[in-house]
């Protein structure tokens, strides 16, 4: 099979190329070529590794599961998910748990599992890598669900000392308790007043420490405080690897535009002020941020109902990562090759999915086909995901998906 086009994204930059795939495989890339399926100018480039989502199925598949979530995915150029530990029950914190959700984890698109850490489980962390999870994600706080609990600080250094001599990361949900409240009303305001940027940066200090003394690999999930930057920026020149993820959701959105009573923007770390939004950026344009993930968490529209502090805090993104990230990169003048490096190579490398991420030669025909320049609306009737409820709704994106290849079989055409 031989697919070109006249904008293939590659580690080097974008040129035209032809890509010959064997058995789901890329094997060669050719400057020219006859080719099966030729794309002209439509962007060719590897399919998006979203390291971030949370499918929830078993336990909770009325909130997503597999089939709709991998749909949603492949109508978004996503070509392979990592499933988040929770919020599925059992949750994905021993080997039996995980065989469990192997079981359920079929779909339109490639399907990898990250383990979790809660107290008393360090004994089953190495015997989960063998068997296939992508490394470890624990929190800080309380994770919303009583059956996957947050570690204590001992606990914590605990699980990154086991760690630590495998390589595999260790993703924290990177606020502490003693820096949050109870919301005053039901308002977004006092929402966002709850989780001040404070109960962030103290917590990723602590993570820090945690790094300098067991060498593990410490990675912050969707970081939304711009004020942490420094502080990140400080370690790296300290030499600890530490990485750190952001989210489209607090690229796009502002707190200052969120919508009264608008539940379905609700989150956690909340979406922050515009100039917060705008110091993310810059961190992404000096490296500081890593990646850019979806942290797809849905539920049910019953439970968004009620004010910014009663509903489930949780945004359903997964589709729409490409367009959204492509909509305000262009803004700024970042540039696809941008795009591809920030949701698709450093979210590969996170995982540590050696045969994802990139189009070279031995690597997964894994492909999305999009048309940057082409612009949609996000509507009821496009939006795949198991509930219709997501803040994108009403938007008017940039960033087409044409095609979409997974190991070298066309799943989607437009």
């Amino acid at each position: 099979m031989r697919i070109r086009s006249n904008r293939v994204v590659l580690p080097t930059g974008i040129a035209p190329r032809t890509v010959v795939i064997e058995a789901g495989r890329i094997v060669a890339v050719e400057p020219s070529g006859v080719a099966d399926f030729d794309y002209g100018d439509l962007v060719l480039m590897p399919g998006l590794v979203d390291s971030h989502v949370h499918v929830n199925e078993p336990g909770r598949t009325e909130w997503e599961g597999f089939a709709t979530a991998t749909r949603a995915a492949a109508f978004g150029g996503v070509t392979t998910i990592v499933d988040m530990p929770l919020n599925s029950i059992p949750p994905t914190t021993s080997v039996a748990a995980l065989e469990t959700k192997r079981l359920h984890a079929r779909g339109d698109v490639s399907i990898e599992l990250w383990g979790g850490v809660i107290p008393g489980n360090t004994a089953e962390l190495l015997p989960m890598l063998e068997r296939g999870a992508r490394g470890f994600k624990c929190f800080l706080v309380h994770s919303g669900v009583d059956e996957f609990p947050n570690v204590d600080e001992a606990q914590l250094y605990e699980a990154a000392r086991e760690l630590a001599p495998t390589g595999a990361p260790l993703l924290v949900h990177a606020e502490l308790a003693e820096h949050l409240h109870e919301p005053q009303s039901g308002d977004y305001a006092s929402y966002l007043a709850s989780r001040p940027q404070q109960a962030e940066n103290a917590a990723i200090e602590l993570l820090l420490r945690v790094a300098r003394e067991t060498g593990a690999w410490i990675h912050i999930v969707h970081l939304s405080s711009a004020s942490a930057l420094p502080i990140i920026r400080e370690a790296r020149k300290e030499g600890l690897r530490i990485t750190c993820e952001t989210t489209p959701h607090y690229l796009h959105f502002t707190a200052e535009l969120v919508p009264d009573g608008r539940t379905e923007y609700k989150c956690a770390p909340p979406i922050r002020e515009a100039a917060n939004r705008e110091a993310l950026w810059e961190g992404l344009r000096d490296g500081v941020i890593d990646l850019i993930v979806s942290d797809h968490s849905p539920c049910t529209p019953e439970l968004k109902r009620g004010g910014f502090d009663e509903a489930w805090g949780g945004i359903a993104s997964l589709q729409f990562v490409l367009p959204v990230v492509w909509t305000e990169a262009q803004r700024r003048g970042f540039t696809i090759e941008d795009v591809a490096r920030w949701c698709c190579a450093k979210t590969a490398e996170l995982a540590r999915l050696a045969r994802k991420g990139t189009i070279e030669v031995g690597r997964d025909a894994d492909f999305v086909v999009w048309a940057p320049e082409e612009s949609f609306l996000v509507s009821e009737t496009l939006v795949q995901h198991r509930h219709k409820l997501t803040p994108y709704l009403g938007e008017v994106l940039s960033g087409l998906v044409k095609a979409v290849w997974v190991r070298g079989h066309t799943i989607r055409t437009q």
